[in-house]
């Protein structure tokens, strides 16, 4: 909304325009922008093989994170608990360039443990997380 008055002086208006609507519409969207920044954070962010892959290059040691259907968890050969998972990661990644971890889980193992397990390594600082599967089976 604009409103015009004369100036005390003479013969020009001047306009004015009302900012406290556009500073509530700004503040809004602040708090919105606020609450839904870390929700967006919190998500796992797994990329899942497609069933024809290529292969992992062998060029450099790859971590691997196995789940096995006693869900006992094994960082490449090493057994761990998930209370001490995040931190041995950290110690691995504090001198690594690429924070990848390759997990592979046992087709019994309940999803709910394997996202638990996701999250302890996201929260580790892990960039990239992929899924190892097998590829199916030809039919004959």
């Amino acid at each position: 909304m604009r409103s015009f008055r004369k100036r005390n002086n003479g013969s020009k208006l001047i306009a004015e325009i009302n900012v406290t609507p556009l500073v509530d519409v700004v503040l809004v969207l602040l708090i919105i922008f606020m609450v839904t920044a870390p929700m967006l954070q919190m998500g796992i962010d797994v990329n899942l093989p497609r069933v024809k892959s290529k292969s992992i290059d062998v060029t450099e040691e790859k971590l691997i994170l196995t789940i096995n259907g006693g869900k006992e968890i094994f960082i490449n050969k090493n057994k761990i608990s998930i209370t001490d998972l995040g931190a041995k990661l950290e110690s691995i990644f504090a001198s690594r360039i690429d924070r990848e971890v390759f997990m592979r889980a046992d087709k019994n193992v309940p999803y709910g443990f394997v996202v638990e397990v996701m999250s302890a390594v996201r929260k580790a600082g892990v960039d990239k997380l992929g899924m190892i599967t097998e590829p199916p089976e030809e039919p004959r």
